[in-house]
């Protein structure tokens, strides 16, 4: 059985998992590795569900509940990757996760891949453009 060629107009068709560019080309997260960075991927795809079902804490930010056997199963991985790859997250500061007590499940905050200056740039620079566009 052989596979069909992609066509014009088919790009779009499909439902993928976004990872920020950044995690592959920025000094910082180089020795990330590939399976932690596809499950940075897959948490922020649950983080916009999440924002969607107004799944926020107090201080207006965005958490996802994913369990480790959630994270096995969309990973076809074992329970001890995926406890190794959170804390791999962990330990670079793009996810915190908060105990939430007996019986409940983990609060898991995927946090921005870039910093807050970055942040500040990109938010200043698309002021910028956006007042550009309207220019007459």
């Amino acid at each position: 059985m052989g596979r069909g060629y992609f066509y014009r107009g088919q790009s779009e068709q499909f439902v993928f998992y976004r990872t920020p560019k950044a995690l592959f080309t920025e000094p910082e997260y180089e020795k990330l590795s590939i399976p932690a960075k596809a499950l940075y991927g897959i948490l922020l795809d649950r983080e916009s569900l999440s924002d969607k079902s107004g799944w926020f804490d107090d201080n207006g930010r965005i958490f996802v509940y994913m369990t480790n056997k959630s994270i096995c199963k969309a990973m076809n991985i074992s329970d001890k990757t995926a406890t190794k790859l959170l804390v791999e997250l962990e330990e670079i500061d793009l996810i915190q996760r908060v105990m939430q007590g007996q019986g409940k499940p983990t609060r898991i905050y995927v946090k921005n891949f870039l910093d807050t200056e970055s942040l500040r740039f990109l938010t200043r620079k698309n002021s910028i453009l956006d007042s550009e566009m309207f220019r007459v």
